[in-house]
């Protein structure tokens, strides 16, 4: 198996919450070079040593850094976009610069790479009864008569092959009736609220701390024949940018999707509630296993009942209804 290395920029601050969302993302192998560590080890440890060779200490001094490595295989470069997108969310957080400059540099992999693994790996995706994923390159048979939806992938979102998004999907295929309104929290790509509009929704609202995410989605909306009449995407952070949520927060919502990391889910939770209808359904995921406590607790506290718990290897989805206020 191939592997690509992932290599993101920090500082010795930095390290731990970095590491944090890592292993929310459900990886847990990850190699630090951070010259602070290798010069408190030193201090730490004279016992050990009488000399450390000049070479050595020089080449040390490097910028820190927080190094994993993920298989070149469609699921991996789901999770490198992952990776991407938890990243740029806690650069929105760091206001003060304290993690460093929170930049990502992959090897072996280019623009062009990236491209053709996606074409090497990548194929029609037939996801719960009625949704079918297929690239734009492929033409795609259908016999099922299922919704087609068509997407190109680029650097920045992924797919939808990432068992967090299918099992979002497969509970989109439930809940989403003629007419309803879906606001989809960190979009991405805005497969969710895209296939939601192809199943019938009447709107759709989708947001994203990724500036990115505004072109994108929109292109996968024209990409499917979706009117951006019904269609209405938003890019900031939900959790700080008042202004962002008064403008998500002009209606209230049949379905709220959140497919993200178990601690920007547990962030948005009061928000999330605020704008969903008293009979309306929250459905949110990417949450790795170990996180599951953590996750049922803030919703509790936020309001919501769980209705269903759904998995896929370590990834979680629950889908939740709001309780009684």
């Amino acid at each position: 198996m191939d592997w690509i290395k992932v290599s993101v920029y920090t500082t010795s601050k930095g390290i731990e919450p970095l590491c944090g969302r890592m292993y929310a993302l459900g990886i847990t192998g990850v190699e630090i070079e951070d010259f602070d560590d290798f010069t408190d080890f030193l201090e730490n440890n004279r016992q050990y040593w009488d000399y450390v060779d000049d070479e050595l200490v020089e080449s040390k001094k490097k910028e820190t850094r927080v190094i994993v490595y993920i298989s070149a295989t469609p699921d991996g470069m789901e999770t490198l976009l992952q990776v991407r997108d938890t990243v740029a969310e806690l650069k929105a957080f760091d206001d003060d610069g304290e993690f460093g400059r929170l930049e990502i540099e992959t090897d072996t992999l280019n623009e062009e790479d990236w491209a053709n693994n996606w074409k090497k790996y990548f194929h029609p995706i037939p996801i719960g009864e009625k949704v079918l994923v297929c690239p734009e390159w492929e033409e795609c048979k259908n016999p099922e008569g299922r919704t087609v939806f068509k997407v190109n992938p680029g650097m920045t979102f992924g797919t939808g092959s990432h068992g967090t998004t299918r099992l979002c999907i497969e509970q989109l295929e439930k809940y989403v009736k003629s007419g309803v309104s879906v606001a989809d929290l960190g979009c991405g790509s805005g497969i969710l609220s895209v296939i939601s509009l192809m199943l019938g929704a009447g709107h759709a609202t989708a947001v994203d701390i990724d500036s990115n995410a505004y072109d994108i989605a929109y292109a996968n909306a024209d990409r499917n024949g979706v009117d951006k009449s019904r269609y209405r995407v938003l890019t900031g952070n939900v959790v700080s940018d008042s202004r962002l949520c008064s403008q998500i927060g002009d209606r209230k919502y049949d379905i709220v999707c959140a497919n993200i990391v178990a601690d920007v889910i547990i962030a948005l939770l009061p928000f999330a509630r605020s704008i969903i209808k008293p009979d309306g359904v929250f459905i949110t995921s990417g949450i790795i296993e170990d996180r599951c406590d953590d996750v049922e607790r803030a919703l509790s506290e936020n309001g919501f009942e769980i209705k269903s718990r759904e998995q896929d290897g370590e990834w979680v989805c629950m889908t939740c209804i709001p309780g009684k206020e």
